[in-house]
């Protein structure tokens, strides 16, 4: 009877592991897919760049730390997330051409890809919402360090 006691249990640390194997690598998938969806948002305004990094590098902290610490030392990824940490604001420059290719990207939608009026207004209210967003966010230049 001893015996049998010790295979269930062996059977049921065997299920927790491959539960947790399970888990650590939907884990890592939704890292992966929010880094990709960070990577696209940096031309695209409309998709929120530092956001999907801070999920990506939390996710990886969870599943695998050899990709978060390549998030975090990336030279251009790495930044987004560094700065966002540290509460410093975005550069002047960042601002004005996020908001100029967020107008540009709305418009274009707006005029020649979308017939629907009320896909236009709610395309409207997010580059708005973004917009403030944005603005409200602290320029680098002004910090004083």
């Amino acid at each position: 009877m001893n015996k049998n006691s010790e295979k269930k249990q062996r059977a049921k640390d065997s299920k927790k592991v491959k539960k947790k194997k399970i888990i650590n690598r939907l884990i890592f998938l939704g890292g992966f897919i929010s880094l990709i969806l960070g990577i696209i948002g940096i031309p695209i305004p409309i998709i929120p760049t530092t956001p999907f990094l801070l999920l990506a590098s939390a996710a990886f902290a969870k599943s695998s730390e050899k990709f978060n610490r390549w998030l975090l030392n990336n030279k251009i990824l790495g930044a987004y997330i560094k700065n966002y940490r540290e509460g410093k604001g975005l550069p002047l420059k960042i601002k004005v051409i996020t908001l100029s290719l967020l107008w540009i990207m709305i418009l274009v939608s707006m005029f020649f890809l979308m017939d629907l009026l009320w896909v236009q207004i709610l395309l409207i209210c997010i580059a708005i919402a973004v917009s403030i967003h944005i603005i409200l966010i602290k320029p680098k230049n002004m910090e004083k360090n």
